[in-house]
């Protein structure tokens, strides 16, 4: 997969995302100063979220559309109002992709409805996201697909058949450019419930990029997701995690972020390949494998035995596996104590 010019594979540094998401908290500078942020954190791209309360749910008090989970972050709102609330205007779109322009990080959007979907389409947004509540939506699937442009899904609160049922979906409609991110959908998620194992399985069965879309705090879940098969991370991103933002809670601060992609590469980078043996770095360390030495001054013709030789470091004398075979035989000249025993030492 290819978004602009940034190739996602294993071959390549895992793709970082920053996701903006609600954590503007309404104010067009903290949005767009977020997007400075990610740039400085080294991220490699953002994401926004498009939508409006209107198009994504119903402006209604029935008891359905009321948040009651004890669990939730949101309990006790209604859903028009929450919405209402962490949606990014759509006025402020092109400001807020001109500034990543600017800063020359990739930003494209999570539209919610076939309208967002024509809005961003203006803005020539170099990929689309699917978020886990959305993969369900038939009809925004294939307006997206329709735009020929990379997707990348979420599969937090999916069953496999229905992602099996998103691949066909796909190839029925011959295309190929997709990318799937494993997700808890919960927030925040527990490391526990990550079951981050599971990357590795949906790259075998799908044969496409995988990658998590983590809601975990911190950055284990994520960095350690990187040796199991990801090769994009996807984490929300606040300015301050005590600011008041909808998403604080799991998000994380520029520090984090930073963190967060020194140590994805680093994971990257220390996966390597299979290989037995000593590398170019390590071929100086050898000397502090163990050889054997003399531990005490032996005389000429004096037996070699456990009290007077000694496998040690550094490693300049004989192999280990020969000190059985030395015990017994007589040493053919005088030896001074931390000498490297050598095989002229006591074979003619």
């Amino acid at each position: 997969m290819k978004i602009n010019n940034r190739k996602i594979s294993l071959n390549s540094p895992p793709f970082i995302v920053a996701e903006i998401s609600a954590n503007h908290n309404n104010k067009l500078d903290r949005a767009l100063k977020l997007i400075d942020e990610a740039k400085k954190a080294g991220a490699d791209a953002v994401k926004l979220q498009t939508y409006t309360a209107d198009t994504i749910t119903l402006k209604t008090q029935k008891k359905e559309f009321l948040i009651s989970d004890k669990k939730s972050l949101w309990r006790g709102k209604y859903l028009y109002d929450l919405y209402k609330l962490g949606s990014t205007p759509w006025t402020w779109h092109k400001e807020l992709f001109n500034r990543a322009k600017k800063n020359k990080i990739i930003c494209f959007s999570s539209p919610f409805d076939e309208t967002a979907v024509d809005f961003l389409q203006k803005f020539k947004v170099p990929a689309y996201k699917i978020a886990s509540f959305e993969n369900n939506h038939i009809p925004l699937v294939e307006k997206i697909i329709k735009t020929k442009k990379p997707i990348i899904i979420s599969t937090g609160a999916t069953y496999l058949k229905e992602i099996y049922e998103i691949v066909k979906l796909f190839k029925k409609n011959k295309f190929k450019n997709y990318a799937f991110l494993k997700c808890t959908s919960s927030y925040p998620a527990s490391v526990k419930d990550s079951n981050i194992k599971t990357i590795n399985d949906l790259r075998k069965r799908f044969k496409t990029e995988i990658g998590l879309s983590d809601h975990t705090p911190g950055i284990g879940a994520a960095v350690a997701s990187i040796s199991l098969g990801a090769s994009i991370i996807e984490k929300h991103f606040t300015l301050n995690k005590s600011s008041g933002g909808l998403d604080d809670s799991f998000s994380i601060d520029p520090n984090e972020l930073n963190n967060l992609v020194i140590e994805c590469r680093r994971a990257w980078e220390s996966k390597g390949k299979v290989f037995y043996g000593v590398t170019k770095s390590e071929k100086n360390s050898l000397i502090f494998k163990r050889s054997i030495y003399t531990s005490k001054n032996i005389k000429k013709g004096e037996i070699f035995t456990k009290k007077n030789i000694k496998v040690v470091r550094p490693n300049l004398g004989l192999h280990p596996k020969f000190y059985s075979k030395i015990l017994g035989k007589k040493a053919l000249k005088d030896l001074n104590k931390a000498t490297a025993l050598r095989k002229s030492h006591f074979v003619k």
